[in-house]
């Protein structure tokens, strides 16, 4: 705050009023403390406003305070509906099952419907089971199918590097509704996998939306189980 002058010597209301002539007693120097003490209070409600809109700047909803809300939930369960899109086919393909992750790296995906399925990472491993049979190989040999993988399970863990790493990051919303948009960084990848979109509240992932470059994209919607539930998930 810079003044361009002492305050006594200021043209303010309070000489004015001090300099108008005769009061009754008591008058002048009432309308003077009033006068300093609105002043006072200026002061204060300047020094109260400057830490608030501080506080409202850092507070300001994005991806650190987003990471820190995922980050306090180091495993979990839930079930998962998707819905896929793709142009060659006359109709949506679904399916459902469940999800589970412990942090900070692994993540399963079971479908029980239209066939069973699973889907399990952990670290740069993972194993695909189909009809009984199972086989193993490393996730980064199959990059379009890795970078999905990493943006879910980076999420779900809140893991900034390694969303940072991976994808432009952009946030939206607030903490009761926020929205996650992934971009992959790698020209590559970006031919095919345009955007990946997480939305949710707090700490929980309600869908993911993830649309290729060709225009064929999915909805996975998620809805988190109970603790007893979760207990069960599939490992």
């Amino acid at each position: 705050m810079r003044l361009s002058r002492p305050p006594m010597q200021a043209e303010s209301p309070t000489r004015s009023v001090c300099e108008a002539g005769p009061r009754a007693p008591g008058g002048a120097q009432a309308t003077l403390r009033f006068a300093r003490r609105r002043q006072l209070f200026s002061v204060l409600a300047a020094l109260c406003v400057l830490p608030v809109c501080g506080q409202a700047q850092s507070d300001a909803f994005g991806l650190a305070p987003l990471m820190q809300l995922l980050a306090q939930t180091r495993s979990g369960a839930a079930r998962f509906t998707e819905r896929r899109t793709v142009a060659m086919l006359e109709r949506p393909l679904e399916s459902s099952g469940q999800l589970w992750f412990e942090a900070p790296d692994t993540f399963v995906r079971e479908t029980s419907k239209p066939r069973i399925e699973r889907f399990a990472v952990v670290g740069n491993a993972v194993t695909i089971t189909q009809g009984g049979r199972s086989r193993t190989l490393a996730l980064d040999s199959v990059p379009e199918a890795g970078i999905i993988v990493e943006a879910i399970r980076a999420t779900l863990t809140g893991n900034r590097a390694a969303l940072e790493r991976h994808f432009e990051v952009r946030v939206s919303g607030q903490a009761e509704r926020w929205t996650l948009e992934l971009v992959p960084l790698d020209a590559r990848l970006r031919a095919q996998v345009a955007t990946l979109r997480l939305s949710g509240r707090r700490a929980q992932v309600h869908e993911l939306r993830v649309t290729l470059a060709d225009g064929d994209h999915s909805v996975m919607t998620i809805e988190p189980l109970d603790a007893t539930a979760a207990a069960s998930a599939p490992r």
